[in-house]
């Protein structure tokens, strides 16, 4: 069907061979000319074929499956006469972001997360390894199209407005001007800027100016989008709309890409997280994956009545240092990775001293626990 297509395609810009009116040119097709060949030569055909076509349909399968595929990436930044500096910014990494997750990066400075961002938006080139977007090498032209990005810190000339800003961020996305008219104005009610769309950016707070910068990101409608600090400056209202906006835009099947020092605000949003430091992925999985790392047992904090002695004849003296006084006769007690019988065994044995037991909380190991134990180890 393509060599019809192709004939017909160059019948119509050749006008040499199309034809006249009472004899139309009629595109033929050529059928391929199979040439006979050996039973052993057919076979080692066969098997050579068999693996091209398996090894095809392995691409096409990790690019329906990845949105975006890591493998072995490294970044080697050189420096002073002749490159002889080094420094390693990424260290083979391998990672994958699936169709509508929405992924944080995790990371303290200078682990390598923005490195990671601008390999895969083409901004920077990588040294070894592979990555690919949207099935596309990285810095694709064609993957970039389809791609919004949030830098942390965008600059928006400051003789705009929100409208202008959109009309023109609208045009460099390559968007028509009635493309761009239809969508300002419920793009500018999504961030919250519908009543401030002809105020001049000099006005806007920084929380402002991050809300434009996430709806220049959507204006052209992504596949995929690249947050990177997207509740910096935001209130806490501000943050709960951002993070309405991220679940919409999962919802709608778009994969979020968040770069964010905010553990908390990844850990009430992210399906998954990975943590990178120093270059090196340290671990990937959902919140209670990367806890899994971690000792097991319980985390519990106690509140307890009575005197200092008779609590430290159950718990032990080693036990004083994380006993905190609330007030006369009443003191809190920290206790990490108890097992449950042990939990058990210490309420009896605070019991039998007459030690009132006033509450006693398990503590949900957080994302922040995992992070600190990830990066340290």
């Amino acid at each position: 069907m393509a060599i019809v297509q192709e004939r017909v395609r160059h019948a119509k810009l050749c006008p040499s061979v199309r034809g006249t009116a009472q004899e139309p040119y009629r595109p033929k097709l050529i059928l391929p000319q199979f040439v006979p060949c050996s039973p052993t030569r057919s076979l080692v055909t066969s098997v050579i074929d068999g693996k091209r076509l398996a090894s095809a349909m392995s691409g096409i399968v990790k690019m329906q499956n990845a949105t975006i595929e890591i493998e072995q990436l490294r970044k080697t930044y050189r420096d002073g006469i002749m490159g002889r500096k080094q420094f390693e910014a990424l260290k083979g990494v391998d990672l994958q972001v699936h169709p509508g997750e929405i992924f944080g990066l995790l990371g303290p400075n200078g682990a390598g997360k923005t490195t990671m961002v601008k390999i895969l938006l083409g901004i920077v080139r990588r040294t070894k390894g592979s990555a690919t977007l949207l099935g596309l090498p990285a810095g694709d032209r064609r993957s970039r199209r389809r791609v919004g990005y949030l830098p942390e810190n965008l600059r928006i000339p400051r003789h705009h407005n929100a409208n202008t800003a959109l009309d023109l961020y609208g045009q460099m996305s390559g968007l028509s001007s009635a493309e761009i008219r239809s969508r300002r104005g419920p793009i500018l009610e999504r961030v919250g800027l519908a009543d401030r769309a002809k105020d001049s950016v000099k006005k806007y707070s920084k929380g402002m100016l991050q809300r434009l910068g996430l709806a220049q990101c959507m204006l052209h409608q992504p596949e995929v989008v690249f947050l990177d600090e997207p509740t910096d400056g935001l209130d806490p209202v501000g943050r709960s709309d951002v993070r309405t906006i991220l679940t919409e835009l999962k919802s709608e099947g778009k994969t979020v890409f968040l770069n964010s020092h905010l553990l908390q605000e990844v850990e009430m949003i992210c399906d998954r997280v990975a943590i990178l430091h120093k270059g090196e992925l340290r671990g990937i999985g959902t919140v209670a994956q990367l806890n899994a790392h971690r000792p097991q047992g319980t985390e519990i904090i106690m509140e307890l009545g009575g005197p200092r002695e008779a609590i430290l004849s159950v718990l032990g003296e080693t036990a004083a240092t994380w006993l905190e006084p609330i007030a006369q006769d009443h003191f809190k007690w920290t206790a990490n990775n108890l097992e449950q019988d042990a939990v058990d065994g210490t309420v009896d044995r605070l019991r039998g001293a007459s030690v009132s037991l006033i509450s006693l909380t398990p503590r949900k190991l957080t994302l922040e626990d995992a992070f600190l134990k990830l990066v340290s180890s």
